[in-house]
């Protein structure tokens, strides 16, 4: 299989197990706000072969969200791909420059800080228009209610990704679809890994109580 043939059909699996992850993995957090792990998947596949497919399968992925499970329309259509891009394409964009430990986690972080800062101000501009909402209620909704949505989905996000990100890579590299150059070079991060782990189960947790589950 040649390259131009692996990144093809990469890229048709990145964004088949993305949409998979919107239609069967959405959590409801606070109010209307719903988490979904698909940004996962699309920031892996920037980390392994650049931001621009990032950018690839947040487009098609969110395309075919509108035209299927959305009712939000174009809005939804471009507030998602804000909002994956911000995050995604930031922190592939970092950890293409660097492609070390510290760029991955540089770029996760910039990536996170990114998406919240967007995010809000995007939702003060764009969410009273689709969701009808009046701006001051949405201006009075950004510090409790859009701003720890953002964080917790940025905490996920950043969480789940750097904890798959070696395995992924492995079996891919064992698969043939990428090469030894394409991994991340560093010792075993232990500690970095248990901090992952222990912000995803924070915020997992957070979910749960905001849902009166626990």
């Amino acid at each position: 299989m040649d390259s131009k043939t692996k990144k093809i059909t990469t890229t048709a699996m990145l964004c088949a197990i993305a949409y998979v992850m919107v239609v069967i993995g959405r959590i409801p957090v606070v109010l209307f706000l719903k988490y979904d792990p698909k940004d996962i998947i699309i920031t892996l596949g920037g980390l392994i072969w650049g931001p621009m497919t990032s950018f690839i399968v947040s487009v098609i992925v969110s395309l075919i969200e509108m035209v299927t499970i959305s009712e939000n329309g174009p809005i939804g259509l471009i507030m998602n791909i804000v909002s994956t891009c911000s995050f995604a394409c930031t922190a592939s964009f970092i950890y293409k420059k660097k492609r070390t430990l510290s760029g991955a986690v540089i770029g996760l972080v910039a990536g996170s800080l990114m998406m919240v800062v967007v995010m809000l101000l995007w939702n003060y501009l764009i969410t009273p228009i689709y969701m009808g909402y009046p701006r001051e209620a949405v201006a009075e909704l950004l510090i409790p209610a859009f701003l720890p949505f953002n964080l917790l989905k940025a905490g996920l996000n950043a969480g789940f990704t750097f904890l798959l990100y070696k395995p992924i890579t492995m079996a891919l590299r064992k698969a043939g679809y990428i090469s030894d150059s394409q991994n991340m070079q560093s010792r075993k991060p232990i500690g970095l890994w248990l901090l992952a782990g222990g912000i995803v189960i924070t915020c997992i947790l957070l979910i749960l109580s905001f849902n009166g589950i626990i």
